[in-house]
């Protein structure tokens, strides 16, 4: 009979041994509405599980007799040196688990020497995260029906000193999340049964609700109708998104943005091509975490295709699924740059705040320095597609 994993009992991010224990934690500090909506697909949730079985499905095979003592994961991230392979991907509405939930996350990537990139839908002022957390920001970009949202992100991130800006291709609609709607009767109005599960984690509603105010999309304020909080943002939030959105807007983007830029969405050869054509500086692999498009391939599936229609043009990223060090050693060996990562954090973000987030970094880094030393390799330059299987 295969080993079933029992659920981890500690509350102790310090006694957690993987992503999946400070997911437990997570799931046991927050409502059930609100830890659904970490965790929800599209739809039917085959993305979600298929990016997970698609990395699964690859399998490493080691060269042995290696002196590997002198292991390390210095890396070259988008032109810069960082301490780890690792991105902490942008995730919006941190304020709903955390009540410094962008600047938390900030802080402990800085500590780690890893980018942390900013959500356009944080509850937290991009100015404040720059003032506050320091290190290598990059800031994510939602380009929504009023194009003066976009270009007022665009400087305010410029002014505040961040290096990359993200555009988010994937959302000119947004996808049909029925999972993360369940708990609401309408926008901001949570169901009895939500409110029950709410009355059941009192600290919760302390910190979050009752202490610090509710959570409020601060970037997009001056926008926004008066008032516009991120409970059921899901109802309210599709109205944002433009379907007008196109390549032509690249150009239209870099009339206002300087910096690096990224493109994240990117499933093709021929997307990656034309990234390339356009001049961004990277693109990310992505099917938005399953949250998007369901039946999505899987980023990892697509990524040596991408690789070659990219070549050295571009720093090519990868996000979707990773929740192991094997995992990110995976995608390195096939040639990704870095790997970005949303949930895992987000677990140790509820779980413990600071410490969480620095705690699934410190697991992740351990399992890829475990893993660089089983393949006998010294450091993430070593990695090449030779030491991935596909059955």
């Amino acid at each position: 009979m295969p080993w079933k994993r029992r659920p981890f009992s500690s509350r102790n991010v310090a006694h957690a041994l993987n992503i999946a224990d400070l997911r437990d934690i997570a799931r046991r500090r927050i409502p059930g509405f609100v830890f659904e909506y970490v965790e929800s697909g599209a739809e039917d949730e085959a993305t979600v599980h298929g990016n997970r079985a698609a990395l699964k499905r690859l399998r490493l095979i080691p060269q042995t007799l290696i002196d590997t003592s002198a292991r390390h994961q210095r890396s070259t991230i988008l032109g810069r040196p960082a301490q780890a392979p690792l991105i902490i991907a942008p995730t919006g509405l941190n304020g709903l688990l955390h009540p410094d939930g962008d600047v938390t996350l900030a802080r402990a990537a800085a500590a780690a020497g890893v980018p942390y990139t900013l959500s356009t839908v944080s509850t937290t002022r991009l100015e404040d995260v720059a003032s506050r957390a320091g290190g290598r920001l990059w800031m994510q970009l939602y380009v929504v029906k009023e194009r003066a949202v976009a270009r007022d992100i665009m400087q305010r991130a410029a002014a505040a000193g961040y290096e990359a800006l993200m555009f988010t291709t994937d959302a000119n609609v947004f996808g049909n999340r029925e999972w993360d709607r369940r708990g609401y009767r309408l926008p901001g109005k949570p169901t009895l049964r939500a409110l029950l599960d709410a009355a059941r984690h009192p600290r919760w509603v302390w910190e979050v609700l009752v202490r610090n105010g509710m959570p409020r999309f601060r970037n997009l304020e001056a926008f926004l109708p008066p008032g516009l909080t991120p409970m059921g943002a899901s109802t309210v939030i599709p109205q944002l998104f433009d379907a007008t959105i196109c390549w032509d807007d690249i150009s239209w983007i870099r009339e206002h943005w300087r910096g690096k830029l990224l493109i994240k969405g990117v499933l093709s050869a021929a997307d990656a091509e034309r990234a390339a054509a356009l001049g961004a500086d990277g693109i990310v692999v992505s099917n938005h975490g399953g949250r998007q498009l369901d039946y999505c391939v899987a980023p990892i599936d697509v990524l040596p295709q991408i690789l070659a229609a990219a070549g050295t043009r571009l720093s090519v990223l990868i996000d979707s699924g990773f929740r192991r060090g094997t995992d990110v050693v995976k995608a390195l060996s096939l040639g990704a740059e870095a790997v970005m990562i949303g949930r895992a954090t987000l677990y140790g973000l509820i779980a413990g705040g600071q410490p969480g987030v620095a705690r699934a970094l410190a697991i992740l880094t351990s399992e890829i320095d475990r893993t660089l030393g089983l393949l006998g390799c010294s450091g993430i330059a070593d990695l090449a597609p030779r030491f991935v299987w596909r059955e």
